[in-house]
């Protein structure tokens, strides 16, 4: 059962926005999605679903720690601020220019949770875009200001300044994938960097393309990485989700091409065997082996075809929906849905998937526990998400 709402009354022309409910599964063995009952008790898989919002392009939103502010990133080059308490709706000014085109623009956007209070004057800020190159080139960086906001409906970014950058720029505008999580003790930062569709940069670690970098968090190489350099992992192709659980363990998903999306443990040094492994194949019919348990690469945990496209991915901490604490939530783009992913120590599987009937770009959990959901694409709504 779906029930919405629309919250309009005390929201700008910008505000305005729904869907949900239900459950499918796949395993890690590649087979077709088959119908299943939503997991354990608690949560029915029905959500009350509140319209928050329009947003143009939103990629990215991340709740400025400790309040109720959630900042949201638009690919075309803006951002956007919502106070999901009062319903008031803000501007982000001192955005860098971005190469906006393809899967490429304004990306990915990320807070300390060390600075957490209840006011935000001023704030660490880590942004990630799309950056223009020489001879048609363009590459994915991570910059860091200061977010301050000192009136009601604008904040604006100071110091804005890059401090990592995808190497080398190449041609094309595909597979930024540019995410960015910190590690739980805040000493690190980890980006993903995507394989630009270039596919054999993956296996060269000459380069960061199709990998992950692990970085001190003024964009240098963190000490202790595999190979004497920024990369942690390689042989990646397309990163749109990126969290570490409970443990302390850092989870990826990636798009596969033609079938093949991937959930992985994140290892160091671990080589996920892009381009020469996938359990799909390229979009022109032809073959890529699929992963064997003798082709030296590490295994994805969970495989889907048909793919599920992730958009981003985010473990549940909360008590809201009963029975989902520990659970991976994705925002599924083809797929339509959010899919729910349990674990059981180094394993996975799909237990729920709840339909959403749109493309759904990003899923991040509030303060309170309640999900916030964005839809891909040009007025792509924010949903506010309850249980029934």
């Amino acid at each position: 059962m779906k029930r919405f709402t629309v919250l309009a009354a005390t929201l700008s022309p910008l505000l305005m926005a729904a869907s949900c409910g239900s459950g499918y599964s796949t395993g890690g063995d590649g087979n077709d999605a088959v119908s299943t009952p939503s997991p354990g008790a608690d949560f029915d898989g029905n959500f009350a679903i509140t319209e928050r919002g329009t947003f143009e392009r939103p990629w990215a939103a991340a709740f400025v720690p400790g309040t109720s502010v959630l900042v949201i990133t638009e690919k075309a080059g803006t951002a956007k601020f919502v106070d999901t308490a009062t319903n008031r709706l803000g501007t982000i000014t001192g955005l860098p220019q971005v190469d906006y085109g393809g899967q490429g623009g304004l990306g990915d956007v990320a807070f300390l949770q060390s600075e957490a209070a209840d006011t935000i004057d001023r704030r660490t800020i880590y942004l990630s875009w799309a950056e223009a190159g020489t001879g048609d080139t363009r590459g994915a960086v991570v910059g860091r200001g200061t977010l301050v906001c000192e009136v009601a409906d604008e904040c604006r970014i100071e110091g804005l300044d890059v401090i990592w950058r995808q190497a080398p720029k190449v041609t094309g505008r595909g597979h930024y994938s540019h995410r960015i999580v910190f590690s739980p003790d805040e000493q690190y930062m980890f980006v993903a960097s995507g394989d630009r569709q270039k596919l054999e940069p993956a296996q060269d670690r000459s380069n960061t393309l199709g990998s992950i970098v692990r970085l001190n968090l003024d964009g240098t190489a963190a000490a202790g990485n595999p190979f004497g350099d920024e990369i942690w992992t390689y042989g990646n192709r397309n990163i749109l989700g990126m969290d570490f659980d409970a443990e302390g363990r850092l989870w990826e998903i990636e798009h596969g091409p033609a079938g093949g999306d991937e959930l992985n443990l994140v290892q160091r040094g671990a080589n996920y065997g892009w381009p020469t492994r996938s359990n799909g194949d390229h979009y022109d019919g032809r073959d890529i082996p699929d992963h064997t348990a003798d082709d030296g690469f590490t295994k994805p945990v969970v495989s889907w075809t048909p793919v599920i496209a992730p958009g981003n991915m985010t473990f549940y901490e909360g008590d809201l929906f009963g029975g989902m604490a520990g659970d991976a939530l994705i925002a599924g783009l083809a797929s339509q849905a959010l899919v729910r992913v349990a674990f059981d120590g180094n394993t996975a599987s799909e237990v729920a998937r709840y339909e959403m009937d749109n493309r759904i770009r990003s899923v991040v959990e509030g303060p309170d526990g309640a999900l916030w959901v964005l839809e891909d694409g040009p007025g792509g709504r924010l949903l506010e998400l309850r249980p029934e």
